[in-house]
């Protein structure tokens, strides 16, 4: 039998935060600012799931619904959470750009490509950059 000591949770190494740079146009002392990231737990993705998730009726089935999720306001709201640098809540950044909210800031800083290149890098970050074919491949060698 395996032992289970390394699954204890005193055992697990923690994920360590990442610094990025997100945008070339925020600089400071002529090099681009980094951004930084922590990866958020499976209770609060959960959370940020049901927080974007509503019951929609099916056409033309009458009293039946069905759970949709806006993966938009998702991941969004995941970028936010995981956006520890810089401070997304400030209100001094927030009317700076005019706007009200974490997820809004985010989106008014950052061009629409840098926006979804930082999608990306805070998926990775939370562990959704495997997909099921590579898991299985590495399984088989």
């Amino acid at each position: 039998m395996t032992n289970l000591t390394a699954f204890l949770a005193q055992n697990a190494l923690k994920p360590e935060n990442e610094k990025v740079v997100v945008s070339k146009r925020f600089v400071q002392d002529g090099k681009p600012v980094e951004w930084e990231v922590a990866a958020i737990t499976s209770d609060e993705d959960d959370q940020l799931r049901k927080d974007n998730t509503r019951r929609m009726p099916v056409p033309g089935k009458k009293g039946v619904m069905v759970p949709e999720t806006n993966y938009t306001a998702y991941l969004a709201d995941l970028a936010a959470k995981c956006t520890i640098f810089p401070n997304l809540h400030d209100v001094e950044l927030q009317k700076s750009y005019g706007v009200m909210g974490a997820k809004e800031l985010l989106k008014k800083m950052l061009l629409p490509g840098e926006y979804d290149e930082y999608l990306a890098t805070v998926q990775k970050i939370n562990g959704f950059d495997v997909g099921m074919d590579e898991i299985v491949e590495e399984a088989k060698n």
